[in-house]
């Protein structure tokens, strides 16, 4: 069997680094590059095969989520990267990007029903084509009068947040983007 489709195998089965240099008999450099490399072919594919989802008739739960060291002190900033990303209840057709301004128009078809927290960058969306409905997490996950809930993105960023941590952190923080891509 050729050593690529060996490698692509084991990269899919999240086959340890170490693993790999012990049993194929390669550098710890170039499995580390092949890895990298096919990272970089997931976002590629993403950037190629995105499109907006939802539509009329459709709902999309949209969210954001910060990725870094918690640290439980008043005043202090938590290191990390802002995601945005939404669900498409359904078709599970995804996006999720590291923002610094979340633009849900970039990601979600108008007319598509929104559901979301009460952050203040989502309030405009009835002016823009958007029906939408809220949860404020402070007083509760699930809305008792609407039903309304974030049980597919929350349950999504837990996923994702629990493979970033098996890969380990400083490597991910350095190629952030293309782990977020190999997720997907």
């Amino acid at each position: 069997m050729p050593e690529v489709l060996i490698f692509t195998y084991l990269w899919v089965k999240k086959t340890s680094n170490e693993w790999i240099v012990d049993e194929l008999n390669v550098s710890e450099l170039t499995v580390v590059d092949f890895k990298s490399f096919r990272r970089e072919v997931c976002v590629d594919m993403i950037i190629r095969g995105s499109k907006k989802l939802g539509g009329v008739g459709h709902v999309v739960e949209i969210h954001e989520s910060k990725f870094g060291k918690n640290k439980y002190r008043k005043g202090k900033r938590v290191e990390g990267k802002w995601l945005f990303g939404g669900i498409e209840r359904g078709s599970k057709e995804s996006f999720f990007c590291v923002v610094e301004d979340p633009n849900h128009k970039k990601y979600v078809e108008p007319g598509t029903t929104v559901l979301f927290d009460c952050w203040k960058s989502y309030r405009p969306l009835t002016e823009e084509g958007y029906v939408h409905y809220t949860v404020n997490h402070s007083v509760n996950f699930k809305d008792p009068i609407t039903g309304v809930h974030f049980n597919g993105i929350e349950g999504t960023w837990s996923a994702i947040k629990a493979q970033f941590r098996s890969q380990g952190t400083k490597k991910v923080k350095d190629q952030f983007d293309s782990y977020l891509a190999e997720y997907m």
